[in-house]
């Protein structure tokens, strides 16, 4: 079956713990466990606001776990 420019592209989920979340909540893409090949321009993502956010580049989706919280310091 072939891709049309209709179908939805799958893009990756990463779930996050509070532990993983930088400063003043945000996380990086591309994060160090994705392949050296998939490297893009390093943007900084907010998920403290809504508890998720979504990468400009590559479509990746960071969320915060079932019950994970941002404590601020």
């Amino acid at each position: 079956m072939a891709m049309t420019s209709a179908d939805p592209i799958k893009s990756a989920v990463v779930e996050l713990t509070a532990a993983e979340v930088q400063g003043p909540g945000v996380i990086f893409c591309p994060n160090p466990k994705m392949p050296l090949w998939s490297n893009h321009p390093r943007v900084f993502i907010d998920v403290a606001s809504t508890g998720s956010g979504k990468c400009p580049y590559c479509g990746t989706e960071y969320r915060m776990k079932a019950g994970e919280t941002i404590r601020s310091h």
